[in-house]
C-alpha cells in the first residue's frame, strides 16, 4: 500500500491564543484611554493661573515613603524565603523585589515581576551568585509549567504567593479601618462595611492560626502540601500565619500599605492640597483590589480615574488629585529603578 501523503493543515489559532497575544496591547490602550478620561476634565489654563504653590520637598518625602514600602516588602519576602531553606542574603531579596517592581511598572517582559523574582530567587546562592544560568535563562523566557516544575521552583513561587496574601491582608485591614473611621462619608452603609470587613479578616486570621496550631489539622495540611510537592513550604506558612507572629505580620503588612498612602498624601501636599487620612485609607486599598484585574499597565489611568472620583467626596479638587496621582506613579517608577541593577547583573552573568 502506498497511501497518498498529504500535509495536515495546521489549525488556525483560537480566539484565546489571539487574545493572549493582543492583551498587552489592549492593556496599553486601556491605560491610555483611562488616563485621557481622567485628565480630560482638567482646566489646565485655570490650573496654571491658580495660586497653587508647588512644594518639592513633599515629593522627596513621598519618594522616601515609597522606598520604605519596597524595602520592607523585600525584607518580608526574604525572611519567608529563608524560612523554607533558601540561603540568599536579605539584601539580594530586596534587590529582586525592586527588580520585580520595575518589571511591573511596564518594562517589556515575557513574565510579570512576581514570576521574575520567584524564578530568579530559586537560582540565587548564599553569595548572591546565580546558579544553573542556562536553566535560569530558559525559565525566564518560556512559560513555566508549575505542575511539572522542579520542587525548588514550586517552593519559590509558593513563598511569593504567601507574600502576596500577607500584602492583601494588610491592604484589607487598612481599608477596613478607613471605612470604620470615614465610611459614613462614602455611603450610609460604609461604616458597617468596615466593621464587617474587619471581622472577616480577624476571623480568617484566627482560623488559619488555629489550623496551624492544632496538630491533626496541621498534619492534614502537610499531607496536602506533600501532594503538591510543596512539603517544605509549611515553615514559611507558619512564619506568616501562626499565632502570635501573625499579629506582627499584620502590623508589618499594614505599615507597608500605609507608606504608600503617606506617599500619595505627600504628593497632594506638594500641590497644596489636603486629603483626610481616612479618605486615602479607603481610596488606595480599594484601588489595590482593582489593580488585581490586569486591565491597565501598573495602574496607570485606572489609578487617576479612581482616586479623583473617590477623593471628591472629601472636597479634594479632582484636577489636583490627578496631578498628584501622576506624580505618585512617576515617583514609583523612579524609586524602583535600582531594580535595574539586578536585571543587568543577571544579563552580564550569562
Amino acid at each position: 500500500m502506498n497511501p497518498q501523503s498529504s500535509a495536515t493543515p495546521s489549525p488556525s489559532p483560537g480566539w484565546k491564543s489571539l487574545l493572549k497575544k493582543a492583551w498587552p496591547t489592549i492593556r496599553i490602550l486601556l491605560s491610555i484611554a483611562l488616563l485621557w478620561k481622567a485628565t480630560s476634565g482638567i482646566n489646565w489654563d485655570a490650573l496654571i493661573h491658580s495660586e497653587i504653590q508647588m512644594q518639592p520637598l513633599w515629593f522627596a518625602a513621598a519618594g522616601g515613603a515609597i522606598l520604605l514600602a519596597f524595602i520592607c516588602g523585600g525584607l518580608r519576602w526574604g525572611m519567608l524565603m529563608r524560612q523554607v531553606g533558601f540561603r540568599a542574603s536579605l539584601k539580594d531579596y530586596v534587590a529582586l523585589y525592586f527588580a520585580g517592581g520595575l518589571i511591573n511598572q511596564g518594562l517589556p517582559s515575557t513574565l510579570g515581576g512576581d514570576s521574575y523574582r520567584a524564578i530568579t530567587a530559586s537560582h540565587l546562592d548564599g553569595q548572591g551568585h546565580f546558579t544553573e544560568k542556562k536553566v535560569l535563562d530558559e525559565e525566564l523566557h518560556h512559560a513555566v509549567d508549575l505542575e511539572h516544575a522542579k520542587p525548588k521552583l514550586r517552593l519559590s513561587f509558593s513563598m511569593v504567593f504567601v507574600d502576596r496574601l500577607l500584602g492583601l491582608a494588610g491592604n484589607n485591614l487598612l481599608g477596613a479601618l478607613g471605612l470604620i473611621v470615614g465610611g459614613a462619608t462614602l455611603a450610609s452603609w460604609g461604616t458597617s462595611l468596615g466593621y464587617a470587613l474587619m471581622a472577616v479578616m480577624i476571623f480568617s486570621g484566627l482560623f488559619i492560626a488555629f489550623i496551624l496550631a492544632w496538630t491533626p489539622a496541621r498534619n492534614l495540611l502537610q499531607k496536602f502540601l506533600m501532594k503538591l510537592n510543596l512539603g517544605d513550604a509549611l515553615p514559611g506558612i507558619r512564619f506568616a500565619f501562626s499565632w502570635p507572629i501573625n499579629v506582627g505580620q499584620a502590623a508589618v503588612a499594614m505599615s507597608i500599605h500605609f507608606f504608600t498612602i503617606l506617599a500619595l498624601g505627600f504628593c497632594l501636599k506638594a500641590y497644596g492640597a489636603e486629603a483626610p487620612l481616612e479618605g486615602l485609607m479607603i481610596g488606595l486599598p480599594a484601588l489595590s483590589l482593582l489593580l488585581m484585574l490586569p486591565i491597565s499597565i501598573s495602574g496607570w489611568g485606572l489609578r487617576e480615574a479612581t482616586l479623583s472620583s473617590v477623593l471628591t467626596l472629601w472636597a479634594v479638587n479632582p484636577s489636583v488629585t490627578v496631578l498628584a496621582s501622576i506624580s505618585y506613579g512617576a515617583l514609583t517608577v523612579l524609586c524602583v529603578l535600582p531594580g535595574a541593577f539586578i536585571l543587568l547583573k543577571r544579563k552580564s552573568s550569562l
